[in-house]
């Protein structure tokens, strides 16, 4: 299986969510990615190499590194502040 790594940005982020429920489903999300990394929405122009997954009312941005079968989870920011 592919494994995971969190920038600071991400966890900082992470942290501040309040909502346990809200959390549960990123984590859920995070280990669908782990078992299929390219479910997310590919990104283009300045953000190519990249995916996108929304998990209402965020947005969690990773790319995929194939060749160091990892998946590096870059931010989680709300739809609405892109």
């Amino acid at each position: 299986m592919v494994r995971a790594e969190f920038t600071k940005d991400f966890q900082r982020k992470f942290s501040k969510i309040k909502d346990s429920s809200l959390k549960e489903k990123i984590i859920k999300q995070i280990k669908k990615i782990k078992e299929n990394p390219e479910i997310g929405k590919p990104m283009k122009n300045v953000r190519k190499g990249t995916r996108e997954l929304y998990i209402k009312p965020f947005r969690l941005s990773y790319a995929f590194l194939q060749e160091k079968e990892l998946v590096y989870i870059l931010d989680l920011y709300h739809k609405d502040k892109q």
